[in-house]
């Protein structure tokens, strides 16, 4: 049996179970769908004769290259993912990958709310930070009640910790 090898710079690619899936559906739309329409393009336009003036064939070939490159890196992405069930989380009173966090922010009276994910699944407009941002790292292993303090570019911030909780969607969906 053959021992995979991580490189240096591989790490365990923590992800949540719809991440995952988001992950498998990119590579599936890629690489079963696109990719063999742009063959079929790239085919077409090779037996028109003259290639080095040929448009389709030209953005076609260079289609085809961005999207290999994005099937290797999503596979790669695929074959470090450690997924990270939250719905088997036991203590949930701390804040650990996949949390919901409400935050309340101490100097402007505010409240944030974020759920840690993994790299892949960033999405700052829903709330996902990656377990490995400032922010996520100094969260993990909190409960309510907790203060933190994190760095930004605005400088110092303070934060509460008021709620955590475990669910698979958005918590304003």
């Amino acid at each position: 049996m053959a021992v995979k090898k991580l490189a240096v710079n591989d790490e365990k690619n923590y992800i949540t179970p719809e991440g995952f899936a988001a992950l498998k559906a990119e590579f599936e739309q890629l690489y079963k769908i696109e990719r063999p329409e742009v063959v079929r393009t790239v085919s077409w336009a090779a037996g028109n004769g003259d290639r080095s003036e040929n448009g389709d064939y030209i953005y076609g070939k260079r289609r085809l290259r961005q999207i290999d490159s994005r099937c290797r890196h999503l596979m790669r992405r695929m074959d470090l993912a450690e997924i990270v069930d939250s719905n088997l989380q036991q203590h949930l009173e701390k804040i650990y990958f996949g949390a919901w966090v409400t935050l309340y922010h101490l100097e402007n009276d505010t409240e944030h709310v974020y759920r840690i994910v993994g790299k892949d699944e960033l999405d700052p407009s829903k709330g996902y930070i990656s377990w490995v941002s400032p922010l996520g790292k100094v969260m993990l292993g909190k409960t309510i009640g907790d203060t933190i303090r994190t760095s930004t570019p605005k400088g110092e911030e303070t934060f509460e910790v008021i709620d955590v909780h475990y669910q698979k969607s958005s918590p304003s969906q």
